[in-house]
C-alpha cells in the first residue's frame, strides 16, 4: 500500500512534468514559425494543461478502469469551478469580463449538459465521442475567430530556443505523460482495491485532484498577481477541453461505460460551473465570501463522497 502511494506521487509528478516540457516546447516551435501568442495560449498552452487529465484518462480507459476515466474529467471540472475559483477568489476577487460572462461560461455550462444527456444511459459510445469531438471543433472555430480581432501582442524571445531542444523537450514531455499516467492509473486502481473503494470515487477525488494541479498553481498565482481574467479563463477552458477533448477523443477510441458515476456527481459538476455563472452576473465579479461559498460546497461534496464508501 505504502509502495503504490509512493508511486502515484511519482506518477503525478512525471505527469506534470511532463506536461509542462511538453507545452515549453511545442510553444518554442510555434513561435519561431511566427504563430501569433494568442493562438499559441489558446492551442497549444491549453491543450498542455489538459494533457494530463487526457493521458490519465485514455490510460484508465485502455487498462479497462473507464470509470476512473470519466471520473477524473468529472471530478477535475467540479474541482475547478468550485475549489479553484473558490481559492482564486479568497486570494482576490475575480474581475470577470462581461463577454466571457455572456459568452464563454455559457460554452462550459452548454459541454456539461451536452454530457448528461450522452450520459443518460451510462455509457459514452464512439458516436457520443465523436459529437463532443464536433462540438470541440466549434468551441477551438469559434475562440479562435473571435481572436482574430483580439489585439495581439508577439513577446520577443531574447535567445530563440534551439529547435533540437525544442523537439527534445516534447519528447521528453510526451514519455513522461505516458509512464506518468500508467504508473498513476496502476497504482490508484491498486490502493482503491486494496482500501475496497470504487474507482469512480478514486477517479472524482484522487486522480481528480492530481491531474488538476496544474489548473490550481496557474489560477492561484494569476488571482494573486490580479491577473483574474486568466485565472477564470484557465477554469472555463480546461472544464471545455476535459469534457468535449479528452473524453470525446478517450470514447472514440475505447467506448466508456460509467456505472460507478452517478447522476449526482454530473448534477454537481452541472451546478458547479453554474453557480459560478450566476456569481459573475453580480458587478462581474466573484467575491471573496462567494469564493468561500464554493470551497464549502467542495468540502462538502467531498465529505459526502467518502461518507458514501
Amino acid at each position: 500500500m505504502l509502495l503504490n502511494c509512493l508511486y502515484i506521487i511519482i506518477g503525478v509528478a512525471l505527469v506534470l512534468a511532463g506536461a509542462d516540457r511538453l507545452t515549453e516546447g511545442a510553444s518554442s516551435i510555434a513561435r519561431r514559425f511566427g504563430v501569433p501568442e494568442i493562438v499559441i495560449g489558446l492551442t497549444i498552452v491549453a491543450c498542455g494543461t489538459s494533457m494530463p487529465e487526457f493521458f490519465v484518462s485514455l490510460m484508465s480507459a485502455l487498462n479497462g478502469t473507464p470509470d476512473m476515466a470519466v471520473g477524473n474529467v468529472v471530478g477535475s471540472n467540479i474541482m475547478n469551478a468550485m475549489l479553484i475559483v473558490g481559492c482564486s477568489a479568497v486570494v482576490a476577487p475575480m474581475v470577470i469580463s462581461p463577454s466571457t460572462v455572456k459568452k464563454d461560461i455559457p460554452f462550459s455550462v452548454a459541454a456539461s449538459l451536452l454530457l448528461i444527456l450522452l450520459g443518460v444511459d451510462s455509457a459514452i459510445g464512439r458516436w457520443d465521442g465523436g459529437i463532443l469531438l464536433v462540438g470541440f471543433a466549434a468551441f477551438m472555430a469559434y475562440t479562435l475567430w473571435q481572436a482574430k480581432g483580439a489585439k495581439t501582442e508577439q513577446t520577443a524571445e531574447s535567445k530563440p530556443q534551439n529547435i533540437w531542444l525544442s523537439v527534445l523537450w516534447i519528447v521528453l514531455g510526451l514519455a513522461g505523460l505516458v509512464f506518468g499516467s500508467d504508473l498513476f492509473v496502476d497504482s490508484a486502481s491498486s490502493v482503491a482495491a486494496g482500501l475496497g473503494v470504487s474507482e469512480s470515487v478514486i477517479g472524482l477525488t484522487i486522480v481528480a485532484g492530481g491531474t488538476s494541479l496544474p489548473e490550481l498553481a496557474t489560477s492561484v498565482v494569476a488571482a494573486r498577481k490580479g491577473q483574474s481574467a486568466i485565472a477564470i479563463g484557465n477554469v472555463i477552458g480546461s472544464n471545455v477541453f476535459n469534457i468535449l477533448l479528452i473524453l470525446g477523443a478517450t470514447a472514440v477510441i475505447s467506448p466508456l461505460q460509467m456505472e460507478g458515476i452517478t447522476l449526482l456527481d454530473m448534477g454537481v459538476m452541472m451546478g458547479s460551473i453554474t453557480l459560478v455563472w450566476l456569481f459573475s452576473f453580480t458587478r462581474f465579479t466573484v467575491e471573496r465570501w462567494e469564493g468561500v461559498l464554493l470551497i464549502a460546497g467542495y468540502l462538502g461534496y467531498l465529505g459526502w463522497l467518502l461518507s458514501n464508501v
